[in-house]
């Protein structure tokens, strides 16, 4: 097995200002690197986390390194999209691709109709383009792809579609980048467009999701395990209904009339609310990004005084709302007794941390187990 890099040094994660750019400390300093992965990675990029990093551009570059991996429960990640299609060339020329060892690599970001793919492979007479996408989304036993909105996911993903459906030969590759992975899912509680198109599109496509095992000092993997997609968990869950966390920043601390709780005192912070939409949940949190002058449920009062930070949806056909506000109030720092739950025995559906959640492990991982684990019972069973 070979390197991928001459160098690998390890740091540490301070904060990421920008898509691109990441603060690290190493050996005692603090280094600006350059993230060549655009994607959120809230699982990963905790302040604390150990990333991997390999020397970056010449003395003009702004930056001297570059992001290649981190660090996930002892295991190493691989981020670096720039070598990405690298990796997948590898597998495929190596025969490592169960399904695809008969073909090789004719060429590289190939043009077709208004669509760049990247790998053209050859073989037995006809030749087909393959798409790369890395997934660095995992749970304990899954893995999802994209976590961010994917309009350049979408577009490709139906672009292959099209091509399947005219008898025509379309490959996707979802290089896996965590080797613990037992199954693949569209993530459709992040973009549920991109899990539309999969869902309808599949069929037609001669699609794998390749889990690949990485080691700290990046050998290029040789060992691919093909992951399955349980179609049936996709179906029945990834519809425009749910339940979700709002959270909402208060700059400074002031007392808010709350309808009919009256006047409540909210300490500055941030604000976690739990919500249900048992239809149009997307709708419903795009009403909660907007100001309102109609009321109608108490956290219409609180975001009307309150910064929007982010809504985290979690699409499913079951009814997780109270679970979700008892899991919240194990970890945050204090809550505002009978907010939201007027309607239920919950004590609260509104929960206050000091800090940003989404840099928080607990609720990260919160999110982790009712977006992902939670499936690990159903994945299997026949539907």
């Amino acid at each position: 097995m070979r390197k991928l890099y001459d160098s690998v040094k390890t740091a540490v994660f301070i904060d990421r200002p920008n898509r691109f750019i990441v603060h690290v400390l190493m050996d005692g300093k603090r280094v600006t690197a350059h993230m060549p992965n655009p994607g959120r990675m809230r699982e990963l990029l905790f302040p604390g986390a150990v990333l991997y990093v390999t020397p970056h551009g010449g003395d003009e570059s702004k930056t001297h390194f570059r992001v290649i991996g981190a660090d996930r429960r002892g295991t190493a990640v691989f981020l670096d999209t720039m070598r990405c299609n690298d990796v997948a060339a590898a597998l495929i020329q190596g025969k490592r691709i169960p399904g695809w060892e008969k073909y090789h690599i004719e060429d590289r970001e190939v043009t077709m109709g208004d669509s760049r793919f990247d790998l053209l492979l050859s073989g037995e007479g006809h030749r087909f383009p393959v798409e790369v996408k890395s997934c660095t989304l995992f749970s304990r036993n899954g893995a999802m792809f994209p976590d961010a909105v994917t309009a350049r996911g979408q577009k490709h993903l139906r672009h292959l579609s099209d091509m399947g459906r005219k008898k025509e030969h379309a490959g996707l590759l979802f290089l896996v980048q965590w080797d613990k992975a037992r199954w693949f899912l569209p993530d459709y509680h992040t973009d549920p467009e991109f899990a539309r198109a999969f869902l309808e599109g599949a069929p037609f496509i001669d699609w794998k999701a390749a889990a690949v095992h990485w080691t700290p000092d990046f050998l290029m993997p040789d060992q691919v395990s093909l992951l399955p997609c349980p179609m049936n968990i996709l179906r029945k869950e990834a519809g425009n209904r749910g339940d979700y966390f709002l959270i909402l920043r208060l700059d400074e601390s002031k007392e808010v009339e709350i309808g009919r709780l009256g006047n409540i005192y909210f300490q500055k912070g941030y604000y976690v609310y739990v919500g249900s939409a048992r239809k149009n949940l997307r709708q419903r949190l795009e009403r909660h990004k907007r100001i309102r002058k109609n009321f109608h449920w108490h956290i219409d009062y609180l975001r009307n005084v309150s910064e929007f930070a982010a809504a985290v949806p979690v699409c499913t056909s079951d009814d997780l709302e109270h679970t979700m506000a008892q899991a919240l109030a194990s970890i945050a720092e204090w809550e505002i007794p009978g907010f939201g739950c007027t309607e239920c025995r919950c004590r609260s559906h509104l929960f206050g941390m000091k800090s940003n959640p989404l840099e928080n492990r607990a609720f990260i991982e919160m999110v982790e187990d009712f977006r992902m684990n939670r499936l690990n019972s159903q994945i299997g069973k026949r539907g």
